[in-house]
């Protein structure tokens, strides 16, 4: 077994040179592999990119394992790939939602209370009143980012960690590649997209509101570097640039 890394919810192993296998690394951690294991080979077929399709080997403690999505996750982002970004997410938010829900994938809550008790900043109020009426009809990825799209040779090749796919707001996957890429990849992904106003209204609130999950991440764990760190990009991306209340 070769140890590949530790998200938030879970730890991976390569095993054979091929196999990725997941452990949760909390207990709540275990149904949600369960559930992709339920989700993703239906859902697959349906992409136009290589995604993981777990298989559960173990139900206690939970065990899934997939075949390796090739590729490493971006570190230069390109016009192509922004292409290939935008048409997989035309795919993946054209599922049938009825089928997903079927699956056991339902909406996702914002903890907005806590949010409201443990990060408390300046404009923080007024922010978190954009959350207010989102909607919540498209099945989403939900935490797409950079260490989550794969590439090599200047072209995506998968797209990995569905733990997070729920009933949500499209735009939540838009704002990583429209606020946080390269200017080349970020518009070639709205051209194929088809981003408009509205979407890009919403992808910018779902950008800021990423480092408000860190700060309780980091609360839950009892680090208070990770909630630091998160307090700081809270800042930094409501532009408030002042140190928090």
């Amino acid at each position: 077994m070769t140890y590949l890394g530790e998200g938030w919810d879970s730890t991976a192993v390569l095993v054979d040179e091929r196999w990725v296998e997941r452990r949760p690394r909390r207990p709540e951690v275990g149904p949600q592999l369960e559930r992709e294991s339920v989700v993703m080979p239906w859902l697959a077929p349906l992409l136009p990119l290589p995604v993981p399709v777990p298989v559960v080997v173990s139900r206690d403690p939970v065990v899934v394992r997939h075949e390796l999505v090739p590729g490493e996750e971006l570190t230069a982002s390109t016009a192509v790939q922004g292409r290939q970004l935008g048409e997989f997410l035309l795919a993946l938010h054209a599922a049938p939602v009825a089928e997903a829900v079927r699956r056991g994938v339902g909406p996702r809550p914002l903890p907005v209370e806590r949010f409201r008790a443990e990060v408390r900043v300046p404009g923080g109020e007024e922010f978190l009143a954009e959350l207010d009426g989102l909607p919540a009809d498209t099945l989403v990825h939900g935490d797409l980012g950079p260490e989550h799209v794969l590439g090599r040779d200047g072209v995506l090749t998968g797209v990995i960690d569905f733990g997070d796919l729920h009933v949500g707001d499209a735009a939540i996957d838009l704002a990583w590649a429209l606020h946080d890429t390269p200017p080349e990849f970020a518009e070639a992904f709205a051209d194929t997209y088809g981003v408009d106003r509205e979407l890009r209204r919403r992808a910018l609130i779902w950008h800021r509101l990423g480092p408000w999950h860190e700060v309780l991440y980091g609360n839950d764990i009892g680090d208070q570097e990770v909630a630091e760190v998160g307090l700081a990009g809270v800042l930094d991306r409501l532009g408030t640039g002042v140190s928090p209340i």
